[in-house]
């Protein structure tokens, strides 16, 4: 398969996925750390985020990461989920696919 079919191929399953109001991969995996991090602070449940976060941090360091950098990353998000509240923006172009003009 050449460059250009590929290209058109991966166009056309984002646009169905967007069709479909299907979240990707990444979709999830930001849910998920969102939530696992609130839920250990909610539960006061320090030691747990700190093997979380050492575990994670040694993954991405296998794959290349700097350690230093990975940290900082990790402890900035925790800080970010601290504050309470969704830290996601609403996917406005899956709540109106026609257009938020249209809509309101």
């Amino acid at each position: 398969m050449n460059l250009k079919v590929a290209r058109q191929r991966q166009k056309a399953l984002r646009d169905a996925n967007r069709r479909a109001k299907r979240p990707d991969r990444d979709d999830v995996a930001r849910v998920a750390l969102f939530w696992l991090i609130r839920r250990a602070i909610d539960k006061d449940q320090q030691m747990e985020l700190e093997k979380f976060q050492n575990k994670i941090v040694s993954m991405l360091t296998d794959q290349g990461f700097d350690e230093r950098e990975c940290d900082a990353v990790f402890d900035d998000l925790v800080a970010k989920y601290r504050t309470g509240g969704s830290p996601f923006r609403r996917k406005i172009h899956l709540i109106y696919p026609d257009g938020a003009d249209d809509e309101i």
